[in-house]
Order: C-alpha cells, then sequence, then structure tokens
C-alpha cells in the first residue's frame, strides 16, 4: 500500500492514540530453553469519538484505557451528584 493511497491523518502503527501504549518484544522460551523473538501486541479497540466540530472520528484505543476511562466518568458522575 503506497502513502497515496492512504487518506489524510491515518495511522497504521500498532499504538493506542490516547496512552501510547505500543508492541512491547520479548522471547519465546520452549523447553529446551530455546529462546526465539516475539512481539506482545496491545489489545487494541476501534472507537468512534466526536470532536468539537460535530464531525466524528476513529481512533485505536488499548481496551485497558477504555476500562480506566470509564472508571473515570463514573467516578466523576458519582462525585458531582
Amino acid at each position: 500500500m503506497s502513502a497515496s493511497t492512504l487518506k489524510e491523518g491515518t495511522i497504521m502503527s500498532r499504538k493506542c492514540e490516547i496512552s501510547g501504549k505500543g508492541p512491547l518484544v520479548g522471547n519465546n522460551v520452549s523447553h529446551a530453553n530455546n529462546k526465539t523473538k516475539r512481539r506482545q501486541l496491545p489489545n487494541l479497540r476501534s472507537v468512534k469519538i466526536t470532536l468539537e466540530d460535530g464531525t466524528t472520528k476513529r481512533i485505536k484505543v488499548a481496551a485497558s484505557t477504555l476500562r480506566t476511562m470509564k472508571k473515570k466518568a463514573a467516578q466523576a458522575t458519582a462525585v458531582a451528584s
């Protein structure tokens, strides 16, 4: 896929756009203690957000970040009431 076919502002990386979590690198270790490289990818979810001007945009967010945001929103509503 060439850069000319991508939409403006499209991000192709496997990275959370809010927390910045990205892939980790480590080793698979066998019973014989052979080590081979592996990547641990973040659990990314595609989420629609509404911007100030009323348009919507899709962003990639880690599931752990969504969980934290949901928790913070619940705490904010509990304090407000």
